[in-house]
């Protein structure tokens, strides 16, 4: 992106950066006036430009290249340098074959980057999107090149070409002479048939990165003898997101907008936006809950010129910048920063949390499309700082739960509560809020929410006698739950599963089961339990079928149990309470802790059931 065209005699890599000499010449914007003419003036395409100098070099020619990227990193210049490299010549010199190292124009180079030479032809697909265009195409290229090595066929925005096109394409691009070149390039790689794409060799030309583009701009202002300000280059870098041309255009029009100087202002002022360190100053007023203040600075802002939507644009960009540099401190290296959002979004980082940053970042990425489609823009970016200011101070959920304990503890207003006692391992209510109101709710462990009544295990309310002295060491079963778990051991997930779904248990007993298929049970389940339990325990195992009622199912069991923990949860006066500090919250599952509060809470509702089998059911899911 450095080099004028039309200058032979300048330094190859920094060519030309020199203002023309004539004063007659007509004026052209800055990306026709420094695009590149050889390799080595790409910037940010080194990768590229590497693989093409291996591949010259060592004659591995395809015939035919796809580059693809956004707009303006330079795919239509590349394609042309790309025709020159393959057809590079220089007279009186012996031919070298295709090269990437151009030190001057040869004998095509020229006509190939003024797009006037016979054997580099250009076709626009945007407007040749049919058939006919591509017939022409393969009609010319049995013929060999009038006076280049190579006949060279770049076809831009090839996206475009219709079906019928690409599917004409498909054979000749598959085979084509040895005279003859396909140079691809788009900008919707997606939009091309994997057949097409399947024959190209393929290049991602990557947006250029801030550094080196803002680097480049500087250049290309020396040469133009343009003051600019620092904090200027850096807006138009970030403007223009990557794309070389969009940042030339952008340096043109802020040329013309400062006559000849471009400062920070007249960039803003021609953009549209706003101050960078007032976006700071309406950042901290809102993350501070400050609304007057955050409006005041909002109105300020739009009186300047600054677009309500840009606003938004750049608090939620800052507010990713605080949340960078609190991950990655070293990103404040990046030189694309203001002395101020580097110092400032530091110091942001190490105040607010990342609970609180992303739940800005949130409330803003919803607030740039309403108040872009908004009828007054300025009143819905009112509001979005109102969410924003009003989320920022919502309490976290500890802190929320925390508040609640001191005013339970201390009485509260009002009608005095009994205090809560200290925290211990308790059940957890999941509570599913609205954004941003926290989305959890802990309770308490106090008559918080009850363990679930679980009826007893068939086990417990009829004893297994006592079983004989087995011949072979195996693992004891004393109730159906430890069939279930064995067979999780063994890996049998099916066996598993149907064990929980569809067995509803009659009597169990060291050696014999006795059960009802639910509906949908797979009638062989009797025999295959019984050949495993025997293959399992090295014990013979009678299972058999029965048309009593049986147990409820396992899986029935854990639903019941589920619904009870929600309606205990509902029932408590603490989850209540948080319920209606938190409008729109609901309970969306309970969970156990720690095992001390289910080995409490069997204890509760086995009742007289001694201790070794309090210890036994310990493992049960409630």
């Amino acid at each position: 992106m450095d080099a004028p065209t039309g200058t032979p005699d300048d330094e190859p890599g920094l060519p030309g950066l020199k203002a023309p000499t004539s004063q007659s010449a007509p004026y052209r914007v800055l990306a026709r006036k420094y695009r590149p003419t050889h390799f080595g003036d790409l910037i940010g395409q080194e990768a590229m430009v590497r693989t093409l100098g291996n591949a010259f070099a060592a004659q591995r020619i395809p015939q035919a290249w796809m580059l693809t990227g956004v707009r303006g990193v330079g795919k239509t210049t590349t394609a042309r340098i790309l025709a020159r490299g393959l057809n590079y010549a220089r007279a009186g010199v012996p031919d070298t074959g295709p090269t990437v190292d151009m030190p001057e124009l040869g004998v095509h180079c020229q006509a190939i980057m003024e797009s006037r030479h016979m054997d580099v032809l250009e076709m626009d697909a945007a407007s040749h999107t049919g058939i006919d265009d591509v017939r022409a195409i393969i009609d010319g290229i049995r013929y060999g090149p009038v006076s280049a090595r190579y006949k060279v066929y770049i076809v831009d925005e090839v996206h475009m070409l219709s079906e019928k096109a690409f599917n004409a394409f498909l054979k000749t691009l598959e085979e084509p002479p040895p005279h003859a070149k396909f140079v691809f390039a788009t900008t919707e790689i997606r939009k091309v048939p994997v057949t097409i794409l399947s024959r190209c060799q393929r290049f991602d030309l990557r947006r250029v990165e801030a550094p080196v583009l803002r680097t480049h701009l500087a250049r290309i202002c020396e040469a133009e003898k343009v003051g600019v300000e620092d904090e200027a280059l850096a807006a138009i870098v970030r403007a223009a997101e990557g794309s070389v041309r969009d940042s030339l255009s952008l340096l043109d029009q802020a040329i013309a907008h400062g006559a000849g100087t471009v400062s920070a202002q007249g960039v803003r002022d021609m953009l549209g936006l706003a101050d960078r360190a007032r976006i700071v100053d309406l950042f901290e007023a809102v993350m501070r809950g400050a609304v007057p203040a955050a409006f005041a600075e909002l109105r300020a802002q739009y009186d300047s010129g600054a677009d309500p939507a840009v606003v938004m644009a750049d608090l939620a960009a800052f507010t990713h910048l605080v949340t960078r540099l609190k991950i990655v401190p070293d990103a404040a290296a990046d030189p694309t920063l203001s002395e101020t959002e580097r110092l400032r979004g530091a110091e942001f980082a190490g105040k607010l949390s990342m609970r609180a940053l992303s739940r800005a970042w949130q409330i803003l990425l919803k607030a740039i499309p309403e108040v872009q489609s908004a009828p007054r823009p300025l009143a819905a970016a009112e509001m979005a700082l109102v969410r924003l200011a009003y989320a920022a101070d919502l309490p976290t959920p500890d802190e929320a739960l925390r508040r609640l304990r001191d005013e339970a503890a201390a009485g509260g207003e009002g009608e005095p509560r009994q205090a809560l006692p200290p925290a211990s391992p308790a059940p957890v209510a999941v509570v599913s809020t609205p954004r941003p109101v926290p989305e959890r709710i802990v309770p308490p462990p106090a008559q918080a929410v009850n363990a679930p009544p679980v009826a007893a295990p068939i086990a417990a309310r009829r004893p297994a006698p006592t079983p004989a002295p087995a011949a072979e060491a195996g693992p004891r079963l004393a109730r159906f739950e430890d069939v279930v778990a064995l067979a999780d051991a063994r890996r049998d997930i099916l066996m598993k599963a149907a064990l929980e779904r569809d067995v509803h248990l009659v009597r169990f007993e060291e050696g014999r089961i006795e059960l009802r298929l639910a509906a949908g049970g797979r009638p062989s389940l009797a025999n295959d339990l019984s050949a495993s339990l025997t293959a399992w325990t090295g014990r013979r195992w009678v299972v058999s079928l029965s048309q009593e009622d049986g147990a409820p199912t396992l899986a029935e069991n854990s639903r019941m149990a589920s619904e009870t923990r929600r309606e205990n949860a509902a029932a408590d006066p603490f989850v209540r309470e948080a319920l209606t500090r938190f409008p729109g919250a609901e309970i969306v599952d309970v969970r156990e802790t720690a095992t001390d509060a289910r080995a409490t809470a069997e204890e509760e509702i086995l009742g007289d059931v001694d201790a070794a089998r309090v210890e036994e059911t310990e493992s049960d899911d409630l």
